[in-house]
């Protein structure tokens, strides 16, 4: 494997239980600071369960430290957590999140510039007037990459994504993807071995504990994926690297 980069987050032995059962156990990991890091894992393996870890939503067992100690942090849920058919037109919504004041007495000049400008890096530009329940599962996703990316964030964070979308949609987020690196740190949770391969600068292989992490290329062989996947999973791998 290759020597540990520095590091923007550090997983330490952290683990936690739903009930009786152990969802992770002792993961220790770490994501690389202004690095584009996946974790892979097969369902129920415990990967958003990780992210809602550090996002302090559940409790658990160990340590995550950040670099810098209290990070300004972007979240893309895997599904909304919100009420979709709030009367709020997706612009409206965006507001929220920068208004220092109460949203019926308008926005300030910055602030709809900013909206604009942010909607306009996630191809939105023509959905800042729809209301919120009118959108499709991936012009939800966008709207909710806006409302991350107006934070400013050091660090990204990503749930699968892709769920949801559409081809044209799996496709702009290929291009933010590759547009997003070297700007901040990226943290995404993905099933999708060809979307980590692709864009993951750093691979952390989930199954309730840590199997394996690294550079994509000490990561995607037979071995690490059957481990991680089962042994059918890495057999299709090394099948498809001959191809």
């Amino acid at each position: 494997m290759s020597e540990s980069p520095p590091a923007a987050v550090k997983f330490q032995e952290v683990g936690t239980t739903l009930g009786e059962y152990e969802v992770l156990r002792a993961v220790t990991a770490l994501v690389p600071k202004g690095r584009q890091t996946v974790i892979i894992g097969p369902n129920g393996a415990g990967k958003s369960t990780l992210i809602h870890c550090l996002l302090g939503q559940i409790p658990y067992l160990g340590r995550v430290v950040f670099d810098p100690p209290k990070p300004k942090v972007g979240y893309v849920p895997q599904r909304p957590d919100f009420d979709r058919f709030l009367p709020l037109s997706a612009r409206e919504f965006l507001a929220l999140s920068l208004a220092r004041r109460p949203i019926w007495l308008g926005l300030a000049k910055g602030a709809r510039t900013k909206i604009k400008a942010t909607l306009a890096k996630v191809a939105a530009e023509d959905l800042a007037g729809k209301p919120l329940g009118s959108l499709s599962g991936g012009e939800t996703q966008r709207i909710l990459l806006a409302a991350a990316l107006l934070k400013e964030p050091d660090l990204l964070i990503l749930d699968e994504p892709a769920t949801g979308v559409d081809v044209y949609g799996e496709r702009l987020l290929c291009e933010l993807l590759e547009g997003f690196k070297d700007s901040f740190t990226v943290l995404m949770v993905s099933h999708d071995l060809a979307t980590a391969k692709a864009h993951g600068d750093w691979v952390i292989c989930l199954n309730r504990r840590v199997v394996a992490e690294g550079e994509p290329e000490a990561i995607f062989r037979p071995e690490i994926l059957a481990a991680t996947f089962g042994l059918h999973q890495g057999l299709l791998f090394n099948s498809a690297a001959k191809d």
